[in-house]
């Protein structure tokens, strides 16, 4: 299921550029030096990752515990279910909800931070600009994040959320580059690609619990190992 990460960052970049690519324009970048703008870019994209491999360790460690008392293919299904709920549902009807409320006070000392970063141009500061983009709400993030905690250890799901990172640098790069890299006509044609990705992702999840005996999909022995194990002892 890794796989499904790095096309689930691939595409949703696409909607990164409309969220976050205002961020990737303001990076306080050497404009006149291109190595070294590239050099900036990867630092900030490496402080993304970092942000997205913390939150896969700390989603990993709730699934791990799932995962031991046997339920992780039930959750697999959860987690196929609440993707495809987040992609079919308008994102308005979440807002009304402000399920961000909890931690507001948090998301506002997140932002504030990252707005005087801007004026740093230190390898730091870029480091912490992407530390910080990757700690913003996105709904995106926390598909992305559902399918980290199904994952069966920490390994896996530290590796899940880094390529869905990884998915999404070569659309928030190029954003850097080229301010109006694409027409908001045709950035919303292509927006409309990402809920149909979410789908099928949502979908695989779902097969993968349903415990088929299809093999690398869906394997109807995900927990044996885990029985076994307990059982020696």
């Amino acid at each position: 299921m890794l796989y499904s990460a790095l096309i689930f960052g691939l595409i949703s970049s696409l909607h990164c550029i409309g969220m976050c690519g205002p961020i990737a324009m303001m990076l306080p970048v050497d404009k006149n030096n291109p190595a070294k703008k590239i050099i900036q870019i990867m630092i900030y994209h490496l402080g993304r990752l970092t942000a997205y491999a913390s939150l896969g360790l700390v989603f990993g460690i709730l699934g791990k515990g799932f995962y031991m008392a046997g339920i992780q293919q039930q959750l697999s299904i959860v987690v196929g279910v609440l993707m495809i709920t987040i992609a079919i549902v308008p994102e308005k009807v979440f807002m009304k909800y402000n399920f961000s409320k909890p931690v507001y006070r948090a998301i506002s000392k997140v932002k504030s931070s990252l707005g005087s970063q801007f004026k740093r141009k230190s390898p730091d500061a870029l480091f912490t600009i992407g530390l910080l983009n990757g700690f913003l709400p996105c709904g995106l993030v926390y598909a992305a994040l559902f399918g980290a905690i199904a994952m069966s250890n920490l390994t896996l799901s530290v590796s899940y959320m880094l390529l869905y990172g990884l998915g999404t640098i070569p659309m928030m790069s190029a954003v850097v580059f080229i301010s109006n890299i694409l027409s908001l006509p045709l950035r919303g044609k292509l927006q409309k690609i990402i809920p149909v990705v979410a789908v099928f992702i949502g979908i695989l999840f779902i097969i993968r619990g349903l415990g088929l005996d299809i093999a690398y999909l869906s394997p109807s022995t995900t927990n044996l190992f885990v029985k076994a194990n307990a059982n020696c002892h």
